[in-house]
C-alpha cells in the first residue's frame, strides 16, 4: 500500500504522473501558461472540474453572415458564410479594398492578450494568411490559409522532433486542428484573397485576464515540449489505457422491471466519480438505451444534476455504436464508460428508472478519486433535452435551445441525436444542420461565438455522412443514405471550454435543405457549474423517452441532388431471384431490402434497367454496408463500370454498424431501352456462402 495522499493536491499530481518531465513553467499551479501546459490540458479532465485559474473567456472568430447582428431580427438566420460574394465581408474588418484582380486584405482577428489559439477549422478557404504575436514585424505563419486553419504546425521543421502521425490523427481532427498557439500581448490574423472565392473558417481564442503570464509561442517549444506533446498524443489516440482511477472498481447490478427504479450506488464525500461504466441488457436493447433514465445526484439536490436516457448520455445514441473519444468509450459488447470527472462536496446517488415496458438489466462499476471541494470546484451537469415531431426548414428557421443557464460554470460538451426522415437519398437534399451554433456568455447583447454550420461546430463539413470518431468529436452514427435516419455528433469542449461567469445561452439554428417534418431532435448540453446554477431544464417525461421510429414505407425522392432521376426497387428489377432473400424494417426504402449470399467467388446478379430516353446518365446503387457484407464490382452490359470516383471494386464490410450507402457509379452515354446492370462478388472461398450483398434500390440520373 503507498502513502495516503491529500485529497487537495490530488490532481497536481495526477498531471505530474502523467507529465512528469514537464519544465515547471508548464506545471499547474506555477508560473504561467506555455504551448506546454496547454498541450497538458487536452489530456486532463481532472482540470475541467475547477473554474479556470487564471480565468479566461473563450472567442470565436469566423466567417459567419454579418448580416446577422440582431438576434431575432430580420437577418438573424442569414447563411451567406463563405462560399463567396457574401454582401457583406465575412471579416472583422477591410484592410485594403480589391485590387484589379478582385484580390484585397482583410482582419480576421486583432485582440490583445494574454491568450491563445485553442481550436481552428476550415471546410475549405482560398488565398493566404499572416499570422503575426505580440506585435511582431515577421509573421508566425505566412501562407496558405487552408494549411494554416488545418494544419498549422506542420510547416515548422521542429514537428521531426516529435510523433507527427500520432499527432495528424489526435490533435488534427477532421477538419480542426487543435494545435496551441499561445501568446502574452496580441494575436493579429490576415487574410489576403478574394472575397468571391471560397473562405469558410473559424478561429477559436482563449483570452485570459489581465495579469495572467503567457509564454508566447514559438517553433522551438515543439522540440522544448516534445514529451509532453507525444504523452498528450498518446493518450488521445487510446484514452481507454491512460492512467486508471486510483481506487477499485465499486461494483453494481440491478435488474429493473418496467416503471422500477433503483439505486446502483451511493458515495459519501468529498470526493468525485473518476470513472463511470454501465452495459444494460434487454430484449430490445435500442429501446432500453433510450427508455432506461440515468439520473445522478450530487449532494442531495432534489433533481439530478445528471439526467438521460442511458445509450444518449454517453455519446452516441441510439442503440450501441462503438467508439472511443477523451471522455467517452463506447464497446462492441455495449460496455460504456465515462470519464467526465464528477466531484461532489457530501453526497452522490446513481440511480435507474425503467421507463419502458420490458424488464432491463443492469451491471457497471464506478471508480472514485478523492477530491477536495473548494470555491472552484464544480458540479457535473448533462440534462438531456428532445423535440419530437418537429418541422425542420429552410425558411422557417428556428434557434432550438441547448442550455439557457444563470450561475457559474464551464461548458465542455455537446451530443445531438436526430431522427431525420428526409426522403432525398443525397447529402444535398437531406441535410439537416445548415444552422450555425449561437452561444452569448455572461449577458451579452451578441454571441461571442458564432458558428458557420451545425457541421463546421462539429469538426466537420459539405454535410457528410461519413462514420468518423476522434477525441474531441465524431459522428458515430449516421444511417443514409446521405444523411437520412437516426444520425448523432458528439463535440467536446476540452482545451477550448467556454468559461462563464453569470450565464451561457447556448443554441443551435435548426436550419434543414428543405421542409422536413416529422424530425426527431435530442441534444445534451454538457458542462460543470458552482452550486447555485439555474437552468430552462424540464423534468422528463415518458413521451420524451421514446426512440422515435423511422418513417415506415419511405421512398426516396428526385429532388435537389437527386434531381432527373428515376428509382427502381432492388426486387422489382432483378433479373433472376436464385441465392436471394428479403430483408423487412424500416430502416430500408420501401420497408425492403435485397440480400444475396453469393456461393463463390465471380458470382454475379444481374438488374434489368430501362431508360426511357437516351442520353448522358450516372447509375446509383443503394447498397448495404454491415459486418457480413463484401466486396464487389459492377457492369453494364457485360463491360465493367467504374465507380464515380474511379475505383473497380468497393468492400461493403462495416464493422459493428449497418450503414445504407448509394454508391455513385462513372456517368456514360446509355441508350433508350433495356440495360443490364450486374454486381459481382470478389470474395474469396473462405466467404462463400458467408458474405452477404444487400442492395436497397438503383437509380437512374440524368447528367
Amino acid at each position: 500500500m503507498g502513502r495516503s495522499v491529500p485529497k487537495l493536491w490530488l490532481p497536481c499530481l495526477l498531471s505530474l504522473f502523467l507529465f512528469p518531465n514537464l519544465p515547471a513553467a508548464a506545471q499547474p499551479g506555477r508560473a504561467g501558461i506555455t504551448t506546454g501546459s496547454l498541450f497538458e490540458e487536452m489530456a486532463d479532465l481532472v482540470n475541467l472540474a475547477r473554474f479556470p485559474t487564471p480565468a479566461f473567456r473563450t472567442v470565436q472568430f469566423s466567417s459567419h453572415d454579418r448580416r446577422s447582428k440582431l438576434p431575432g431580427g430580420p437577418d438573424w438566420f442569414a447563411n451567406a458564410d463563405g462560399f463567396g460574394g457574401e454582401p457583406i465581408p465575412n471579416f472583422e474588418k477591410v484592410l485594403r479594398v480589391p485590387d484589379a484582380n478582385g484580390v484585397g486584405e482583410y482582419l480576421i482577428a486583432d485582440v490583445e492578450g494574454p491568450g491563445a489559439v485553442v481550436r481552428l477549422w476550415t471546410a475549405a478557404i482560398s488565398g493566404q494568411i499572416r499570422v503575426y504575436l505580440d506585435g511582431a514585424s515577421t509573421p508566425l505563419f505566412e501562407g496558405s490559409a487552408d494549411e494554416f486553419f488545418r494544419r498549422p504546425y506542420d510547416r515548422f521543421e521542429q514537428m521531426k522532433e516529435v510523433d507527427a502521425e500520432r499527432f495528424g490523427r489526435t490533435i488534427y481532427q477532421r477538419d480542426a486542428s487543435y494545435a496551441p498557439i499561445p501568446f502574452a500581448k496580441r494575436l493579429r490574423a490576415v487574410w489576403t484573397g478574394n472575397t468571391k472565392e471560397i473562405h469558410f473558417y473559424e478561429l477559436q481564442v482563449r483570452l485570459y485576464e489581465p495579469g495572467a503570464t503567457v509564454a508566447t509561442f514559438r517553433p522551438e517549444d515543439i522540440r522544448q515540449y516534445r514529451r509532453t506533446i507525444d504523452k498528450t498524443t498518446a493518450i488521445l489516440a487510446d484514452p481507454d489505457n491512460g492512467p486508471a482511477p486510483a481506487s477499485e472498481p465499486k461494483a453494481f447490478e440491478a435488474s429493473l422491471k418496467p416503471e422500477e427504479k433503483s439505486t446502483l450506488i451511493r458515495l459519501e464525500g468529498p470526493a468525485a466519480i473518476a470513472q463511470l461504466s454501465l452495459q444494460l441488457a434487454a430484449k430490445d436493447l435500442d429501446q432500453a438505451l433510450r427508455q432506461t433514465l440515468l439520473t445522478i445526484t450530487f449532494d442531495d439536490y432534489p433533481w439530478g444534476q445528471v439526467q438521460s436516457p442511458v445509450g444518449d448520455f454517453f455519446g452516441a445514441a441510439p442503440g450501441v455504436n462503438p467508439y472511443q473519444s477523451m471522455p467517452f468509450t463506447v464497446r462492441p459488447d455495449g460496455t460504456m464508460v465515462c470519464r467526465f470527472v464528477m466531484p461532489f462536496e457530501r453526497s452522490c446517488r446513481v440511480d435507474l428508472q425503467n421507463f419502458g415496458d420490458q424488464p432491463v438489466l443492469a451491471k457497471g462499476d464506478v471508480q472514485t478519486t478523492p477530491f477536495a471541494w473548494d470555491e472552484r470546484t464544480l458540479h457535473f451537469r448533462a440534462r438531456w433535452r428532445a423535440d419530437h415531431d418537429i418541422i425542420g426548414s429552410n425558411r422557417d428557421v428556428q434557434d432550438l435551445p441547448f442550455l439557457l443557464a444563470q450561475g457559474k460554470g464551464v461548458y465542455v460538451g455537446t451530443s445531438v441525436y436526430l431522427m431525420n426522415p428526409a426522403p432525398v437519398p443525397t447529402p444535398y437534399g437531406n441535410w439537416w444542420g445548415e444552422g450555425d451554433e449561437k452561444i452569448f456568455v455572461d449577458g451579452e447583447a451578441t454571441p461571442s461565438t458564432f458558428g458557420t454550420g451545425s457541421e463546421d461546430y462539429f469538426n466537420y463539413s459539405w454535410s457528410s455522412p461519413d462514420i468518423f470518431l476522434f477525441p474531441y468529436c465524431g459522428q458515430p452514427r449516421n444511417d443514409g443514405p446521405g444523411n437520412h435516419g437516426y444520425v448523432t455528433n458528439y463535440r467536446w469542449h476540452v482545451l477550448d471550454a467556454i468559461p462563464f461567469q453569470s450565464s451561457i445561452r447556448f443554441y443551435m439554428e435548426l436550419f434543414t435543405h428543405e421542409r422536413t417534418p416529422g424530425m426527431s431532435y435530442a441534444r445534451i448540453a454538457y458542462h460543470y457549474a458552482r452550486p447555485g446554477v439555474t437552468d430552462d431544464h424540464l423534468a422528463l417525461m415518458p413521451k420524451d423517452l421514446r426512440l422515435v421510429p423511422l418513417p415506415e414505407g419511405w421512398q426516396p425522392a428526385a429532388r435537389m441532388g437527386a434531381a432527373r432521376s428515376v428509382f427502381f426497387q432492388a426486387e422489382d428489377v432483378l433479373a433472376e431471384a436464385g441465392g436471394t432473400t428479403l430483408e423487412e424494417s424500416r430502416f430500408w426504402a420501401g420497408g425492403k431490402l435485397l440480400v444475396w449470399t453469393p456461393q463463390k467467388k465471380g458470382d454475379r446478379k444481374s438488374f434489368k434497367i430501362p431508360v426511357a430516353k437516351e442520353g448522358k446518365k450516372q447509375i446509383h446503387v443503394a447498397l448495404a454496408m454491415t459486418p457480413h457484407a463484401g466486396t464487389v464490382a459492377f457492369y453494364l452490359d457485360g463491360q465493367p463500370l467504374a465507380l464515380g470516383n474511379g475505383s473497380a471494386s468497393l468492400d461493403l464490410r462495416c464493422p459493428y454498424r449497418t450503414l445504407l450507402r448509394s454508391i455513385d457509379t462513372k456517368p456514360g452515354e446509355l441508350t433508350a431501352g433495356e440495360h443490364v446492370l450486374a454486381i459481382e462478388s470478389l470474395d474469396g472461398p473462405d466467404s462463400a456462402g458467408k458474405s452477404q450483398i444487400g442492395v436497397d434500390f438503383i437509380w437512374v440520373q440524368d447528367r
